[in-house]
């Protein structure tokens, strides 16, 4: 069995404290991104309720799809970490998109800035 010398030891220590802290930002992010796409769901959801509400305004149906589309937003800028994260994002967008919500120039002009980040 070879030797353990402190030299090896301070290079796994090195290591550890490279990849633990890029390992929980990784964590965070994905977990902000999941935070985000659950955002975005239930800004949706308040919108449909809005828009099939009988008496509900036109100043109601405008606020409640300004804070869908903030949403969608926040999610199309969201820099993603990971081949996993860039999937959940990937296929949440194509979801949303397939229902003809990815329309506005800013969604667009997002995604190519959170793709350079």
């Amino acid at each position: 069995m070879p030797e353990v010398t402190r030299r090896t030891l301070l290079a796994f220590a090195a290591v550890a404290s490279v990849v633990e802290p890029s390992l929980a930002r990784s964590d965070a992010n994905a977990t902000e991104l999941r935070a985000r796409i659950a955002a975005h769901e239930e800004a949706y959801a308040a919108l449909l309720q809005i828009v099939h509400q009988s008496g509900s305004t036109w100043q109601d149906r405008k606020t409640a799809d300004r804070v869908e589309q903030q949403a969608l937003l926040a999610i199309c800028c969201h820099p993603t970490t990971g081949s996993s994260e860039r999937r959940a994002k990937a296929e949440y967008l194509l979801k949303v998109e397939a229902r003809g919500e990815l329309d506005l120039e800013e969604h667009m002009q997002a995604l190519l800035h959170s793709m350079q980040s």
